[in-house]
């Protein structure tokens, strides 16, 4: 599956205004959000697919990809786009069995072996970091900083998205460090405006589209 989208959008309903996670994800999507990872790893299985259901109806009337974070079972029931895996999760060879040639399979790495691991499992893209401090990611230990950043998107043969205190104010860092794409929880579901705050997002990686576009047609 061709990675095609730029902001790629972690839940935790924990964050949502009145914890609503399927509101707010709609208001992502129409700000012009296109893939959406399900994580809410305090959820009982059963419990998580009744919610990936829900939020399968709510991506695919936007056209935007679903991933199921770890759990590969409820990403197929679910009939979800991919998964995406921690470290600790199963092997992404072993994964590809379950959901099928055809879905995508993102990645955790936090440095340069673990993301070298996933490549070479097979993954299709990676989150890396946190790249900057945040209370989300306290448990990985201290932020992996630009310059591992900009050392791993250098090395890596697949999509690296920064993940870690990413915000609209950090595009830029990020961008010139070579990441494909940023990964973010917070600077949406938290947002008193998620919808708003997503086009911000989406909006900025559109522009640099345009202007890569417009500089190839006036090139000699």
């Amino acid at each position: 599956m061709k990675i095609d989208f730029r902001v790629y959008l972690i839940t935790d309903r924990r964050l949502c205004p009145g914890g609503d996670i399927l509101g707010t994800v709609e208001k992502a999507l129409d700000g012009g959000i296109r893939a959406v990872q399900l994580r809410e790893k305090d959820l009982s299985g059963g419990e998580l697919f009744r919610l990936a259901e829900k939020m399968r109806r709510i991506t695919a009337a936007y056209g935007a990809r679903l991933f199921i974070n770890d759990r590969a079972d409820v990403a197929v029931a679910a009939g979800a786009d991919g998964v995406h895996l921690g470290v600790g999760s199963l092997p992404p060879r072993a994964a590809r069995r379950l959901i099928g040639a055809r879905a995508a399979i993102g990645c955790s790495a936090h440095n340069a072996g673990e993301l070298r691991d996933a490549e070479a499992g097979g993954a299709d893209f990676v989150t890396f970091g946190p790249v900057y401090r945040t209370p989300s990611k306290a448990p990985f230990g201290e932020p992996v900083g630009i310059p591992a950043l900009a050392s791993a998107c250098r090395s890596a043969g697949i999509p690296v998205f920064a993940l870690g205190g990413v915000g609209p104010e950090t595009l830029d860092e990020v961008a010139r460090a070579g990441s494909f794409g940023v990964a973010l929880v917070s600077a949406i579901v938290a947002a008193a405006d998620p919808r708003a705050a997503a086009s911000t997002l989406t909006g900025y990686f559109a522009r640099g589209r345009r202007l890569a576009e417009t500089e190839r047609e006036g090139a000699p």
